[in-house]
């Protein structure tokens, strides 16, 4: 694992951002309401959209795009097996994609997402989880990554969540965060088919070229 001079990111997010629609549709979209957004008004969005709900508002975007569902498919693959299964790993682990996470009045859907099976025994019975995750993944776009490193990295730190890793299909990097005192302290930035060996799955070894391969 190559380590990286510690950079710190805000633990808590200020705002959220308002990005443009693009004329292509693949900017996330601000659902204009007079009010805080709710449940029901996420509930009310087609499936075949993402939809959130970050400091009040109803965000819509997409589906992710193949480079990006690649990436996160690739990564899945690689954890599930030795953490959620116990293959060539040490297991206890829950590895899930795209999650709902009712985290307070927030509502985000991470790619990937953890939990230690000694903090969460069994699976909720509802369609979202209000525990926070031990380790979420981010599979950033040029539209979304804002919006993922600071309102949703933000989010994340407020409510405790210990790990955070940030991949970027485009420029074929991963950056890995732990959690400090409500602080996020990068530990790991690698790029291209740099060995992947990074906490919390430091107990195994993977080539980060498997993400874009």
């Amino acid at each position: 694992m190559k380590r990286t001079q510690a950079a710190r990111l805000p633990g808590v997010a200020r705002h959220a951002h308002n990005p443009a629609v693009s004329p292509s549709g693949t900017r996330p979209m601000i659902q204009p309401l007079e009010r805080p957004a709710t449940y029901e008004d996420l509930c009310k969005i087609p499936d075949r959209f993402v939809a959130q709900i970050i400091h009040g508002q109803l965000i819509v975007q997409p589906r992710p795009a193949p480079k990006h569902a690649l990436a996160s498919s690739s990564l899945g693959e690689e954890v599930v097996g030795p953490f959620h299964k116990g293959r060539g790993g040490p297991g206890g682990w829950w590895i899930l994609d795209e999650p709902e996470l009712h985290l307070g009045f927030d509502i985000l859907v991470p790619d990937l997402v953890g939990w230690r099976r000694e903090r969460l025994p069994a699976l909720p019975d509802t369609a979202y989880f209000e525990t926070p995750p031990d380790w979420v993944c981010e599979v950033l776009s040029p539209s979304t990554a804002k919006m993922d490193r600071v309102d949703k990295l933000g989010i994340y730190a407020s409510h405790g969540v210990a790990h955070a890793w940030l991949v970027d299909p485009d420029a074929r990097t991963l950056e890995a965060f732990q959690l400090e005192n409500g602080q996020w302290l990068r530990v790991a930035a690698l790029k291209d088919d740099d060995a992947v060996s990074v906490v919390p799955f430091d107990a195994i070894s993977f080539k980060l070229g498997a993400l874009w391969a």
